[in-house]
């Protein structure tokens, strides 16, 4: 374990956009918990053996070895000179995991190919290189994805798990010693390069901004472990990837640059868990660049402003990482992170262990209602193909399922697939569905999202390599009957036997009489489809007894009983007559609503002066046995100064938030007048030509309008999270709908239900 030393330099120059918050060093209580967490992530099987250390090695540089005579190949077949032939040459670099040195065993290695500018990506990497690679016996598994938003070759080579990109440089000759940290290497570089060598500069640039690896890796090894566990890791399903996680952990080291990997987890989630987001994380300036490359900038760049979690990449071009996130998946995310910080305190007061913190997320005992997304095709090939198109549109299934019921039904996504032994080339997805708290949540009625599902369905039918055999079929599915194969070796395990930390909180918190008030009536209760009469789930009684151990459980930041009941469900197929308009439109008064209330976040973090302090905290020592008066006093006085600190590192002051702001406002005064001009003319007249339609649809104005159109395919991105901002001036004008529409969460009837 290394030792680090009291600086938070880096060849003189500060680490971060802000002072640390803590140059505090470590404790004897730091040194002993962190040896137990080391211990811990040996035991879990984190770490790679020496051998398989050595076999990985091997595969890279055979690797290599191999781009090296495929450039030479191709340059000779192109016609090249012999002297350029016998110079040409490719480099491989990796990044990722791999990079970090927090890799797994069996882990992929994430490649890089580097190659001249003849060297074409279509023709040559995927063509030539391609045929090289199926011809070796060691190769296997090779399955090129040339149409992906970053083009890649995934294969494994001697049992190694390849993941291996393309970027082509403007050079006719790649010098072996090649620095690709260079912002003058993306000269002439098209989209896909930049994309590609995005990887390796990202990675390269954060191991240059933490003032200490060793702790960053066992930190970030922690991390993802934990991340893990709790089903919060997952790019796809909009929760947080492997640089994602990296890039959060590297931004704690430095601010507390002297701490040792137990400190740093526990204040990792004492920063997140105060973190007022959308504010961005950032390891250092973004930087404009030389090459006019578009970095992150909602001043500029309209989809920026709506990204709930900007998590900033260091490289040039900085881009936001995590654009993936949801308002589900930020919500959990965030109740997640308060767990992790409660379990914390409560380890330096000895009353909980790095097996609490690690406890498994009971995805299966969440929730009452769940989607079940099932896909299959005809072979192993179509179905490779068709479950990588699924997986990178199953999060819009959670952003339709949010905007069409107006956030009141809320998602969350599970990272993994599961699949059927009995049924070949096929697996399923879950996604846990719950009521939202408060306000109109709290009324009775069902939410309709069969529509909302067909729609996805048919973008997900869009796919341009479909083939007969390729099925998608979504239906509801109650916790009582989740089918078998989800849960380890088939079978249903049984009600837990042990108390978890969760349990033991909701106890703690029942006791102290702050537990949420019990809504068990509403969620034992369904309506029979055929004679609307309510009846009794059979293991109600069982359910109930947990339901009040859980209620006020803080892993999810609610009583499990508001995970559990969507409302009463129906489950027959019924069908009402919305008019498709009244229903479009009304998702957009909420969604417009939901970015005014972001503006208004943006507005109170701008006011934020960062004043860049030097002020400190003390580091954690170990608990007392017995705590004074004193003690208390100087633990909250350090609570309190730590949560100022906090304050202060949050970039509230970042100019383009405060530009965005100013811009918005603009935007907003702008509908304003244009809405109110019309107020008394074209929404009267509009009206008359059309009783049928509400007045929200015709009082959609401004620059944004038609941005957020329900047709056409659907891309992945996250301008989909909210709908065009509406003016405040003429909300009073415009008649309030009730959001719930009848429910029924049955498969929708068609060829692919």
């Amino acid at each position: 374990m290394a030792n680090p030393g009291l600086s938070n330099k880096n060849n003189g120059q500060r680490l971060g956009i802000t002072d640390p918050i803590s140059l505090g060093g470590p404790t004897e209580y730091d040194v002993m918990k962190t040896k137990e967490l080391e211990k811990y992530l040996q035991d879990a099987g984190l770490y790679e053996s020496q051998e398989e250390a050595v076999g990985r090695e091997e595969v890279l540089g055979r690797l290599d070895q191999i781009v090296k005579v495929w450039v030479k190949t191709i340059s000779r077949a192109k016609g090249l000179n012999e002297q350029l032939v016998q110079d040409a040459n490719a480099k491989i670099f990796t990044f990722g995991s791999y990079r970090l040195g927090v890799h797994g065993p069996g882990a992929d290695i994430d490649t890089l190919c580097v190659g001249p500018r003849h060297a074409t990506r279509e023709e040559d990497f995927f063509g030539e290189l391609h045929r090289m690679l199926a011809e070796m016996p060691e190769v296997t598994e090779l399955h090129p994805v040339p149409d992906a938003h970053v083009p890649v070759m995934r294969f494994k080579f001697g049992g190694v798990s390849i993941d291996l990109l393309y970027a082509k440089l403007s050079l006719w000759v790649i010098p072996e010693d090649l620095d690709i940290s260079q912002d003058s290497i993306l000269q002439n570089a098209d989209e896909q390069t930049v994309r590609s060598l995005n990887g390796c500069r990202v990675t390269d640039q954060i191991l240059r901004l933490v003032p200490n690896i060793q702790n960053f890796r066992t930190t970030l090894r922690c991390m993802r472990l934990w991340a893990k566990c709790r089903g919060v890791y997952s790019n796809v399903a909009g929760f947080l990837g492997g640089i994602n996680w990296a890039l959060l952990v590297a931004r704690i080291c430095q601010l507390y640059p002297n701490a040792l990997p137990n400190m740093l987890v526990s204040r990792f989630f004492r920063v997140y868990t105060q973190w007022r987001w959308p504010n961005p994380v950032m390891l250092c300036i973004i930087e404009e660049g030389s090459l006019g490359l578009q970095v992150w900038d909602p001043r500029r760049y309209h989809k920026d402003r709506f990204h709930l979690m900007p998590i900033i990449t260091p490289a040039y071009p900085s881009m936001n990482s995590s654009y993936n996130v949801s308002s589900s998946t930020l919500r959990i995310m965030s109740e997640e992170f308060q767990r992790g910080s409660d379990i914390c305190e409560a380890m330096e007061s000895n009353k909980a262990d790095w097996d609490t913190l690690f406890e498994t997320f009971p995805f299966f005992e969440a929730y009452k209602n769940y989607l079940q997304i099932d896909i299959n095709a005809e072979n192993a090939d179509d179905f490779r193909q068709w479950k990588g198109w699924v997986e990178s549109r199953l999060r819009q299934l959670t952003l339709k399922i949010e905007r069409h019921t107006f956030n009141m039904l809320q998602c969350h996504p599970h990272p993994g697939d599961f699949s059927d032994k009995s049924k070949p080339f096929h697996c399923s997805y879950f996604m846990g569905l719950q009521r939202k708290q408060g306000g109109l949540a709290n009324e009775g009625g069902t939410f309709d999202i069969r529509l909302t599902v067909e729609e996805f369905k048919q973008a997900v039918n869009v796919y341009t390599l479909w083939k007969p055999g390729m099925e998608i079929r979504v239906c509801h599915v109650k916790r009582k009957n989740i089918p078998n194969f989800v849960f380890p070796g088939g079978v249903r395990p049984p009600r837990p036997s042990k108390l978890t930390w969760d349990m033991r909180r909701a106890l703690e918190l029942k006791a102290s009489g702050h537990a949420q008030p019990d809504k068990s009536d509403e969620s034992k209760t369904v309506l029979d489809g055929a004679e609307g009469r309510k009846r009794r789930h059979p293991d109600d009684n069982v359910e109930n007894n947990i339901r009040n151990i859980k209620s006020a459980a803080p892993c999810c930041g609610e009583d499990l009983d508001t995970r559990s009941p969507v409302g009463t469900v129906s489950s027959s197929i019924k069908c009402d007559n919305v008019h498709p308009n009244k229903f479009i439109e009304s998702q957009t008064e909420i969604s417009e609503k939901n970015l005014e209330d972001n503006c208004k976040k943006i507005e109170n973090l701008a006011n934020i002066q960062n004043q860049n302090g030097d002020s400190e905290v003390s580091s954690s020592s170990s608990p007392p046995t017995k705590t004074s008066p004193k003690a208390v006093a100087h633990a909250s006085s350090s609570t309190v100064a730590e949560k100022m600190d906090i304050e202060e590192v949050m970039p509230g002051s970042y100019a383009p938030h405060q530009a965005v702001l100013e811009e918005l406002e603009d935007d907003f005064e702008h509908r304003n007048k244009v809405k109110c001009e019309m107020k008394g003319n074209e929404v009267e007249s509009s009206m008359q030509n059309e009783p049928g339609v509400p007045v929200a649809s015709i009082c959609r104005t401004g620059p944004f309008n038609g941005s957020y159109s329900n047709g056409g395919v659907e891309e992945l991105e996250p301008a989909e999270l909210v709908a065009p901002p509406v003016s405040n001036g003429c909300s009073a004008s415009i008649p309030q709908r009730k959001p719930i529409i009848r429910l029924s969460f049955t498969s929708l009837p068609g060829k692919s239900s």
